[in-house]
Order: C-alpha cells, then sequence, then structure tokens
C-alpha cells in the first residue's frame, strides 16, 4: 500500500471521531507493510487529555507487538503531531512518521518546532508532510465550521414565531464555499436573522447585488460569486436559503422584503450597485430600483445554464413548516413563472465570467 492508502484509512478514524463528537484526527501504525493498529482522536470520551489518535495508535500498537519500542514503525495521521505526541513517537523509536495536514497552532513536526529534528535528542525519525493534505484539512474545517454554526445559534436565540434550517442541510454543497455571515439588528429585521455572502467586506467598491426570487436562494449565484472583479452581495431573503423562515405567511410581502434590502444595504454602504437578478426576482429587482434609483446603475437579468442541483434547492426547506414563503409568494403576480424549485440553475461558470464584464460595463457607462 502507498502512504495515501494509509492515509485515507487514518482519515476514516478521523472522520469516526467526528461522528462522536471528537476533533477528527485519526492515526494507523504500520510495520513492514502490514496494519498494527489504528486509533482515533477521544480525549473527551476518555476524559483523558493525552488521548490524541497518535497516542492511542501508539498504545494500541505497544500492546500488540508486545514491546513499547516499535522500532521500524511507521505513523500515518491526518493531522501534524503536537509536541506531546511527537514527544512519545520519538521515545517509540518510530522509523517514520506521516502527517496530512500541518497545524499552524501546535504542530511540533515543523509549524511551530521541530522536534523531530532536534539535534540534542538521541533518536531520528523521518517526517513527511502533506500527504492528502486538502481531504484532512476539509474534514478538520468541516468539523469546526459545524461548531461555529451552533455557538453561533445558540448565542442567538430563534424568535418563537420562526424556523432555522438545520446547518448540516447545507454541508454537502461543496462548491458554496463561502464565509456566512448574518443580519438581524436593522429594524425592518424584528429580530429575524439574514444570510448573506460579501465577497469583499468593508470596500466601497463597485459592486453587484445578487437578488434571488421565489424557490431560490443565494445558492444561485455560487459560479458568480467566485468571480473575480466588483464587489459582490448575495442575500438569502428572510423564509429562503440560510435565513430565518417566519411560520407566518402574512410577512411575506415584497415590499418588505425591499425595505429589509434597503436598509441592509444602508449598514453596509456599497459602492455604486448594479442589480443583478434572477427571472423569478424581477418584480423585486424593481420594486428596489424604484425605490430608490439614485443607489442603482442598472438592472441585469442573469442568463441561466449552468448544472441544476436539486437537492440545493430542496435543502432549506427540510419540510413544511419551513415553507411559508415559498407558499405566501406563490400567490403574488410575480413576472416569471417562479415558485417552482429549481426553477433556475443560473449562470454557468463561463456565463458568470461574461456576466462580470457586461457588469462591467455598466460602471463604466
Amino acid at each position: 500500500m502507498t502512504d495515501e492508502d494509509w492515509m485515507a484509512l487514518a482519515l476514516s478514524e478521523a472522520q469516526a471521531a467526528a461522528d462522536a463528537g471528537e476533533v477528527p484526527v485519526g492515526a494507523v501504525l504500520v510495520k513492514d507493510g502490514a496494519l498494527v493498529a489504528k486509533g482515533r482522536n477521544a480525549p473527551v470520551a476518555q476524559q483523558d487529555p493525552s488521548a490524541h489518535a497518535e497516542i492511542n495508535a501508539l498504545r494500541a500498537g505497544a500492546m500488540a507487538l508486545g514491546n513499547y519500542r516499535l522500532d521500524g514503525c511507521e505513523l500515518f495521521v491526518t493531522l501534524e503531531p503536537c509536541a506531546m505526541c511527537a514527544g512519545a513517537m520519538l521515545h517509540a523509536r518510530l522509523a517514520r512518521v506521516v502527517f496530512g495536514a500541518a497545524d499552524l497552532k501546535t504542530g511540533a513536526a515543523g509549524s511551530v518546532v521541530n522536534l523531530f529534528d532536534e539535534p540534542r535528542l538521541n533518536h531520528r525519525t523521518r517526517v513527511v508532510g502533506g500527504v492528502l493534505q486538502a481531504q484532512c484539512s476539509a474534514l478538520l474545517q468541516h468539523f469546526f465550521r459545524q461548531r461555529r454554526d451552533a455557538a453561533r445559534e445558540s448565542a442567538e436565540p430563534l424568535r418563537d414565531d420562526a424556523l432555522r434550517t438545520p446547518p448540516e442541510r447545507f454541508t454537502g454543497l461543496t462548491d458554496y464555499p463561502f464565509i456566512r455571515r448574518w443580519i438581524d439588528d436593522i429594524p425592518s429585521l424584528h429580530g429575524w436573522r439574514m444570510h448573506y455572502v460579501d465577497t469583499a467586506p468593508a470596500q466601497p467598491k463597485p459592486t453587484l447585488l445578487c437578488l434571488h426570487g421565489c424557490g431560490e436562494w443565494s445558492y444561485l449565484f455560487r459560479h458568480l460569486l467566485a468571480a473575480s472583479g466588483p464587489r459582490m452581495l448575495a442575500p438569502d431573503l428572510i423564509g429562503f436559503g440560510m435565513s430565518d423562515k417566519p411560520k407566518r405567511e402574512s410577512v411575506h410581502r415584497l415590499a418588505w422584503h425591499r425595505t429589509v434590502l434597503l436598509e441592509w444595504l444602508d449598514r453596509l454602504r456599497p459602492g455604486p450597485v448594479l442589480l443583478v437578478h434572477s427571472a423569478a426576482a424581477t418584480d423585486l429587482a424593481t420594486l428596489l430600483s424604484d425605490a430608490l434609483p439614485r443607489r442603482f446603475v442598472g438592472l441585469l437579468k442573469v442568463p441561466e445554464g449552468g448544472e441544476a442541483v436539486a437537492d440545493a434547492w430542496h435543502a432549506p426547506f427540510p419540510d413544511s413548516g419551513h415553507e411559508a414563503a415559498l407558499r405566501a409568494l406563490a400567490r403574488l403576480p410575480v413576472t416569471s413563472p417562479a415558485c417552482n424549485m429549481a426553477a433556475s440553475s443560473g449562470p454557468s461558470p463561463s456565463q458568470a465570467l461574461q456576466l462580470v464584464q457586461d457588469a462591467m460595463g455598466y460602471f463604466r457607462g
């Protein structure tokens, strides 16, 4: 087996740790091309600060081999070892250590210190880093993102008359990597929380405001948000996407959404704004532009042509209780046959690049 094969096995241990609520780090111990032992992070479950994945693998390996010296063994671990684990590896006389993701805060294999390269120590263990680094890093980032989301939700209690889509409904959308931002303290929101993407916060540069319609959310603009150029703002209207979902259908009026967006823009203070909207958002874009024409340089409807992802459109609505906005806005006389889930797939990557070029023409004009 290759280093990548052994690291993939360590990654399965890391995933098992994550499933148990532990920081996702996994390790496997190998000798002469054969698996000796496995280990995963378990300091919470074992109530043991030393129960790191590497220590658990070393302990299991020593028991399996009947010797605390692990001469000729190799350890594969998904995260760069800390000082405690590095010291244990040196004491065990490991021949080689292979890790995946670097640990810039506590890594003891070169990121913070390098105990393996300390000339005053009496053993040398070869170190290789960066094996399956992207996969190892992604697993850690996903775990800590979920933790931050949970902490934010407990710190920002939801109003009794609304619902919030569980964060795990969105975790499979790997093509939506944007930083999540929320706002709940502008007057028209009444304490509900609105999610949005801002690709250049605090920069008053020319701005594209991306508006979705009924049955859509900011995921519609994923390829456009990934393009370089002007500042991109993409809110999830209340009742859609990652925003709170009031249970009362009477809340969801286009005029109210317009007011929310205007107060939100006043808070962000962007530069000149071009309204980029889907067909389903035509009426809302027109309302917004008519309300404050001097703020907007124009309106531009996005083309459709990207790959439709049905799971993405259904993700915000785990059950009918979350669908008040869908029911309410479906009855409005919108321009397009809106509120058909997945009515639009949004622009493809090539269309997004062309749209940015067209948008820059508005600003130059």
